[in-house]
């Protein structure tokens, strides 16, 4: 059995272009036109610079001239700032009691407007204890006048649904 050589990372180079002719792109970009690939790599070692696949399913494949290094760095950068940009969504959650008092109530759709506007979803729950479960008419009531009040910043994702001892719905942000 053959050792399997180890995949590299990164766009094919150098010795690893496998293609008889390449579409040659020099270090100033200009197109040179289809060149034989050895002639490519020679030229482009005189330079001092790479020969990279920059589009490998082409017919001929297209190759840069260029620092491998330096390429490959920018890449990363790139990557890098994409990754710092991107905005993971969190599930938050809210819970109430049927009972709750008005300024409870307040504060909490105060914490419901502030994870919103973070751009996180936001799960109300609320729950029933005890002799609660027979006013789930209350419960359902409080879940529509939180969604009425979400309404200009929120839409609903799962409307109020009742699971066991609980009522649950979700809202994200418009």
């Amino acid at each position: 059995m053959r050792p399997v050589a180890p995949q590299k990372d990164g766009p094919l180079s150098n010795e690893d272009i496998t293609s008889a002719d390449v579409q040659l792109i020099d270090a100033e970009g200009e197109n040179r036109g289809v060149v034989r690939t050895r002639e490519a790599l020679t030229e482009a070692q005189e330079q001092g610079l790479d020969l990279v696949l920059i589009s490998p399913n082409a017919v001929p494949p297209v190759a840069k001239m260029l620092d491998l290094g330096r390429f490959k760095y920018a890449a990363q950068k790139k990557a890098a700032e994409a990754r710092k940009k991107q905005k993971v969504i969190e599930v938050k959650e809210v819970q109430l009691r049927p009972n709750i008092d008005t300024h409870d109530y307040e504060t909490k759709m105060k914490a419901v407007q502030r994870f919103l506007d973070d751009g996180d979803r936001v799960k109300v729950t609320m729950r029933f204890r005890g002799r609660e479960m027979a006013h789930q008419d209350i419960g359902m009531q409080l879940l529509l006048k939180v969604r009425e009040q979400t309404e200009a910043i929120a839409k609903v994702e799962s409307q109020p649904r009742s699971e066991g001892r609980q009522m649950v719905m979700v809202l994200a942000p418009k």
